[in-house]
């Protein structure tokens, strides 16, 4: 076996499986249960108009925004 082959023993993930992306995967399972749990109807008043939707599209549309400005500013430039 190669010095190659012996990992460091920091145990920290350094594959696909980190545990930055378990709690992530998790926090996104937790958000999709409480979005299919809330199905009710909600009259939102977005700026002037009120708009009347299933509460779990609104929480969709919210959560989907989060992830695209989370994106936009975290993302890492490659250099």
């Amino acid at each position: 076996m190669s010095p190659k082959d012996v990992s460091s023993g920091s145990g920290r993930g350094t594959g696909w499986i980190t545990p930055g992306r378990v709690v992530v995967a998790l926090l996104v399972v937790l958000v999709a249960v409480f979005i299919c749990v809330n199905t009710d109807k909600v009259t939102i008043r977005v700026l002037i108009p009120e708009v009347t939707m299933p509460l779990w599209l609104a929480l969709l549309a919210v959560f989907v925004i989060g992830l695209l400005c989370g994106g936009y500013l975290f993302r890492r430039r490659g250099r």
